[in-house]
């Protein structure tokens, strides 16, 4: 019998992968794993990925943030030393007051974070996350207030106790009660309770859904926050780029802190796709890491396709010998048994695909994180197969191709 054609090839290898199914499928268990793993790592960084774009969208693709220090770029200290921004000055609520009459800023909304134990009518709460922020956060953080209302830039000036609640902390600490009125306590200091927002949904909501959002002159009165990470989110003018409005910024504060031309900025401004590059920086690293393991079990699966083909060799000896009888080249026999390799490959691949795309799924509706599948993964799934069922086929068909008939023949 002679292989005419690919079609033929696989129509003898799936025969085969039939005839023994049991064995094909603990053969193919490796390359399951690791294509499996490759989805799922591949959806949920994906997931991920679309949520940190949305929310740099909420933000405004012109913005930018004003730091202490680039926290954007990743940096490695050894034990006993401090910070390489250690000796950079605060950001200064003064300084950020003078950047907002600048042509090319819109405004400047400050933000800092500190924690707080919180009584309340419930069971007191300790560490919860406040932010302190200036007016108009809302426009740059994606959800909605589900009750009361926001504070005013006249709350800010004035340093008034006020607070808006996360809605899971609401329902936390208030129940079926109407939070909006009432007093609590951050750290033994009362807060009036104005407003509930609530994130829309998505991964980095999930992280932490129990806040208080805060004016954050509040916070560094009421509740001593250190100011240490001040920073401000900087928004560009409608008739200036991104770049004209950091340029004002960077001179402006180069002067207000006296730097001399030549010295280094002892402050930072943070594109918004630089937090996106961190984070794809964060995310490549980790998925590299999955990637070697996934290619640990691609090799075990090899080695089983290696093992399960040269006993198939053997099994087939004289299947062989009688095939090379009747005028079948080597090139023929090498082919066949090649296209099996890859066949069975291909079937641990696509089952590996069936099983992470329904993790995926899993994940997509059991969380907020939009996991979906990449076209890349999938390919990238099929070209791994392929090219371990090639690399792991070629010993056992070329052991195949080199077997001599009449010995093949003879074989019981």
């Amino acid at each position: 019998m002679r292989i005419e054609n690919l079609g033929e090839g696989i129509r003898l290898a799936v025969d085969q992968l039939r005839a023994n199914k049991f064995r094909s499928a603990l053969t193919i268990l490796g390359i399951v794993i690791g294509v499996a793993t490759v989805m799922i790592m591949s959806a949920v960084v994906t997931g991920v990925r679309s949520e940190a774009m949305e929310g740099i969208n909420a933000a405004g693709p012109k913005n930018f943030i004003l730091a202490r220090w680039d926290y954007s770029d990743i940096q490695i200290v050894s034990d006993g030393d401090g910070p390489p921004w250690g000796n950079n000055p605060k950001v200064r609520v003064e300084e950020l007051r003078a950047l907002e009459r600048l042509d090319g800023v819109e405004r400047v909304i400050p933000a800092l974070n500190t924690n707080a134990e919180l009584d309340g009518p419930g069971a007191p709460v300790g560490n919860v996350n406040i932010a302190g922020q200036g007016a108009g956060w809302e426009a740059f953080t994606t959800g909605s207030f589900v009750a009361g209302h926001n504070f005013l830039p006249s709350d800010v000036a004035a340093s008034r106790p006020v607070a808006v609640f996360s809605k899971a902390l609401a329902n936390q600490v208030f129940g079926s009660l109407d939070p909006v009125g009432r007093i609590v306590r951050f750290n033994g200091r009362p807060f009036r309770v104005i407003g509930i927002f609530e994130v829309e949904g998505n991964v980095f909501g999930e992280v932490n859904q129990h806040y208080a959002i805060i004016p954050h002159t509040a916070a560094l009165k009421h509740l001593k926050a250190w100011d240490g990470f001040m920073e401000a989110l900087m928004v560009t003018a409608d008739d200036v780029s991104q770049d004209e409005a950091m340029d004002q910024v960077i001179t402006a504060m180069r002067t207000m802190r006296g730097l001399r031309p030549g010295e280094d900025n002892d402050f930072a401004v943070i594109r918004q796709e630089a937090i996106l590059d961190m984070f794809n920086q964060l995310t490549g690293v980790f998925f590299a890491v999955m990637i070697g393991l996934s290619s640990v079990a691609l090799l075990v699966g090899g080695v089983g396709v290696i093992a399960i083909m040269m006993i198939s060799v053997t099994e087939r000896t004289r299947e062989i010998g009688v095939r090379k009888a009747i005028g079948a080249r080597r090139r023929e026999i090498l082919w066949q048994f090649l296209v099996e390799a890859v066949t069975l490959t291909l079937a641990g691949a696509l089952t590996g695909m069936l099983v992470g795309g329904s993790l995926a799924w899993a994940v997509q509706a059991a969380t907020p994180v939009p996991a979906s599948v990449p076209l890349s993964a999938v390919v990238a799934a099929i070209v791994m197969a392929t090219i371990a069922g090639v690399l792991f086929g070629m010993v056992p068909a070329w052991r195949a191709s080199r077997l001599d008939p009449v010995d093949a023949l003879r074989y019981e």
